[in-house]
């Protein structure tokens, strides 16, 4: 999984997490919802600026949004 791929989940998890639209996000993070939906599909390669907006409009650190996350075992 490269970079794009693992801020796509971030962004979108943490998004969903915080119960905001694209474009609540994009309003919070001063981009537009277009752009966090090519964020959200790995379609773009967002800048370190745009990085630290959107992580400050979630609450995150930057580097929460680049973390890869493990999902845990399946329990069957």
């Amino acid at each position: 999984m490269d970079l794009k791929d693992v801020l796509a989940a971030n962004v979108r998890r943490l998004r969903h997490e915080r119960q905001l639209t694209q474009e609540g996000l994009g309003e919070r993070a001063g981009i537009s919802s277009r752009y966090v939906g090519a964020v959200e599909r790995g379609d773009v390669s967002a800048s370190v600026t745009i990085l630290g907006q959107i992580a400050a409009a979630l609450s995150v650190a930057p580097g929460d949004l680049l973390d890869v996350v493990k999902s845990s075992p399946d329990r069957s």
